[in-house]
């Protein structure tokens, strides 16, 4: 089982994402909304697996994945980014992510994404 945090600041998107995901191999086993609370979350709960939204307020997920992969370098963050936004995304890979997928989600490419991130 993929323990998975769900990072966006949108309840609606993390929903979204968590509807989708086959719930024999993952769980999900936090939120955060922020990237303070997603750091905050990553340090108790350490997941296997993180999606990161990249624009949120308090703290943007690209300095959240910072802080989480000088944390713990072999952290594994997916973004989560909105069709628009290819430069933050070659930022967020630049920063330590591992991956991403567009919003909103296609459920066939975001699980395989997911599954081959979690290897």
């Amino acid at each position: 089982m993929i323990k998975l945090l769900v990072v966006d600041d949108s309840l609606f998107m993390r929903q979204m994402l968590k509807n989708i995901l086959p719930r024999d191999k993952f769980e999900v086993v936090g939120e955060a909304s922020t990237g303070k609370e997603a750091i905050s979350k990553f340090k108790e709960l350490e997941p296997d697996l993180i999606t990161m939204d990249i624009t949120m307020p308090d703290m943007d997920g690209i300095t959240a994945v910072k802080e989480i992969r000088r944390i713990s370098p072999e952290a594994k963050v997916i973004m989560c980014s909105a069709m628009g936004q290819k430069p933050m995304i070659r930022e967020a890979l630049e920063a330590g992510a591992i991956d991403f997928i567009i919003k909103p989600f296609d459920k066939d490419k975001a699980i395989k994404i997911l599954e081959a991130m979690s290897l």
